[in-house]
């Protein structure tokens, strides 16, 4: 598995702003975008992006606190 897989990712639509938003709370507030597949792969890089910025400072990753559902039952 790597890094960036122990960080749960995923695009949802805002009805409040009428656009589509990706999530990785434990690691970025999130990016917006209007093609839901499109913003995924954005996610994804934004996502490793992080990650190597903490590698490269010498940081600790965060620990995922954010799990998807089949983990917890």
């Amino acid at each position: 598995m790597g890094k960036i897989d122990q960080y749960h990712t995923w695009v949802q639509w805002s009805e409040d702003d009428q656009v589509y938003i990706g999530m990785c709370p434990d690691l970025i507030t999130g990016i917006h975008g209007d093609d839901p597949v499109k913003l995924y792969g954005e996610l994804c890089e934004v996502v490793k992006d992080v990650i190597n910025h903490f590698e490269a400072e010498g940081r600790q990753l965060p620990v995922a606190g954010i799990r998807p559902m089949q983990e917890v039952v």
